[in-house]
């Protein structure tokens, strides 16, 4: 179940407080690849394990938040912080 376009239009980061964009497919399937290699890391310092099948990044793309049954799941602790990932996997 997708996000809810009324409710993306609402929604910001609990950090920046700065607007939040759909992570685009191909932004999904590169994060995901880093994922199944181990290299993931939340903010509160868990290794991700499992795919994520929606995501929201910041406007300056510096955060992904998932989605989780439609739901978002915007905690802070729960962030994926992009510089972890490799140059151009975003």
């Amino acid at each position: 179940m997708a996000i809810d376009n009324k409710l993306l239009e609402i929604l910001c980061c609990p950090v920046t407080k700065s607007p939040m964009n759909r992570l685009a497919a191909a932004q999904l399937k590169a994060l995901n690849a880093e994922i199944n290699q181990g290299r993931v890391h939340n903010v509160a310092g868990d290794t991700l394990t499992s795919e994520i099948r929606e995501g929201l990044i910041t406007q300056s793309g510096k955060i992904i938040y998932p989605v989780e049954d439609g739901i978002p799941i915007m905690l802070e602790d729960q962030g994926i912080n992009t510089d972890q990932l490799p140059d151009g996997t975003l």
